[in-house]
């Protein structure tokens, strides 16, 4: 689920725009309708953000180790 920030700031931003009968029914729509599109969306969290670019940062290194183990070996095979 998003941080409810978002919604906080444009919903504040509605209710200053628009007089205070209006606000309430605008807000309950507007957040209905801006959940419906970050669902669609399919966004993630920061924190699976960054889950994810540490887990790519681990797999990074290990790649770069059995490229270079890789090399080494290919290097013994050449020599023999």
């Amino acid at each position: 689920m998003l941080d409810t920030k978002l919604f906080d700031q444009i919903s504040s931003a509605v209710q200053s725009a628009l007089p205070a009968g209006l606000a309430a029914d605008a807000e309950k729509n507007l957040r209905a309708a801006l959940q419906a599109v970050f669902e669609r969306l399919d966004l993630v969290s920061r924190e699976e953000l960054e889950v994810q670019e540490a887990v790519l940062a681990r797999t990074r290194e290990r790649l770069e180790r059995l490229e270079q183990l890789v090399a080494e070996l290919e290097q013994r095979l050449l020599k023999k």
